[in-house]
């Protein structure tokens, strides 16, 4: 089985290999996408992600992983060809739809087949192996664009297609490690898991309705991380080019932002030594901030560290929350709870999606100061939510 576990890695590589990634948001208003449209796209992609989460897991199951990582690489490969070509909101739009049914057939699937296919305790390095390699085919295909590729946005998409087209060729190498159910137990299975998971999700939306201090911690986690998400992700492209930054050297600083993102090994060490508490107000302090240097500068130089500041804030934020979000789980139903946390999050993150994409169409400013303002009011929601009550 360690030929599975070689060919993910290699997958990992290659679907890490965005070659547009650093241009991402300019490769798509080039093609006529306002940012609102983007932003569109996107909350249609994150909705479309919730709907198929539950049918995707008990088809995985029911028609076997290999099966499942052929069909989402195959598809991963088609959406890369349409992004490559598209032109107009029509084209992209369904780029983002393919997405959705990669992304919700992927989840749980790569590390099902990766804990299947290793030995004894090996999974948690092999895993560590699997996420590392990702990003560094990011890391290493931002380092194309910044050298050879610059400008030319086309051959940008058109080596992505090429390394998503090898990768799903690898897959049909993988070996089964699921043994494929018959059509009866498929429609059985899917419909009793179905009800099974809608009782367990409404017994666990009840508790968060109770709980007015886990909601104000949720909410607080959706405004901060949809914040950085937002501004590291799509609107930094654009700032960076109203500072007068080539497409080049944008993409040297995505090389940059990529390292410091791997700044998320060290959250523990920083919590340990300041405090989980004082080190989330801290983060949302700084992302606040980091968001009003953005909305008042034409500087390069300040638009970059301000952009940095965000990225290191949300890499050393994501464990802090997703350790805190577990400790405070008091019901045998683990993973149902985390999903049920994890939808409600993403609930929150589609509207405030959806409002930076519509602030940024009157001005960067405006979408910046928004960004700051719901970093503010989720400092002040992290500060009563009953987290480190005791």
């Amino acid at each position: 089985m360690k030929r599975n576990v070689y060919i993910m890695y290699i997958i990992s590589l290659l679907q890490g290999m965005v070659f547009y990634a650093p241009i991402a948001t300019l490769y798509r208003t080039t093609q006529g996408l306002s940012v609102f449209q983007i932003t569109l796209t996107e909350s249609l992609f994150f909705i479309l992600c919730l709907l198929m989460e539950i049918p995707w897991g008990i088809m995985a199951d029911s028609i076997g992983y290999k099966k499942t990582m052929i069909f989402c690489c195959g598809l991963y490969f088609v959406s890369k060809i349409v992004f490559w070509q598209a032109a107009g909101f029509g084209w992209f739009l369904i780029e983002r739809i393919m997405l959705g049914i990669v992304f919700a057939g992927l989840s749980g699937v790569d590390t099902s087949i990766l804990y299947l296919s290793c030995e004894g305790d090996e999974s948690q390095k092999i895993f560590g192996i699997y996420n590392s390699l990702g990003t560094v085919g990011l890391l290493v295909s931002a380092i194309i664009y910044s050298v050879y590729i610059k400008d030319n946005f086309k051959l940008a998409g058109f080596l992505t297609v090429i390394s998503y087209g090898i990768s799903m060729i690898i897959s049909f190498y993988l070996v089964e490690v699921k043994k494929p159910q018959n059509k009866c137990c498929k429609r059985n299975e899917f419909r009793e898991r179905f009800v099974d998971y809608v009782k367990e999700s409404y017994g666990e939306i009840r508790r968060i309705k109770n709980n007015k201090r886990l909601l104000y911690f949720l909410i607080a986690v959706a405004f901060i991380s949809e914040t950085c998400q937002v501004v590291t992700v799509f609107l930094n492209q654009l700032k960076y080019e109203s500072c007068g930054l080539s497409a080049s050297f944008i993409g040297y600083v995505y090389v940059i932002a990529t390292v410091v993102s791997l700044c998320g090994v060290f959250s523990a060490f920083v919590t340990k030594k300041a405090g989980g508490k004082k080190t989330g107000k801290v983060i949302f302090f700084v992302a606040a901030l980091s968001c009003l240097m953005l909305a008042f500068t034409q500087k390069a130089m300040i638009s970059i560290v301000s952009i940095l500041l965000l990225q290191i804030s949300n890499s050393i934020f994501q464990p802090l929350q997703l350790d805190l979000q577990n400790r405070q789980i008091t019901t045998d139903k683990h993973a149902t709870a985390l999903s049920i946390n994890a939808m409600l999050i993403d609930c929150i993150a589609i509207g405030i999606n959806l409002a930076f994409g519509y602030l940024a169409q009157i001005s960067l400013t405006t979408a910046f100061l928004f960004g700051a303002g719901i970093c503010f009011i989720g400092l002040l929601f992290f500060r009563i939510s009953y987290v480190f009550n005791e």
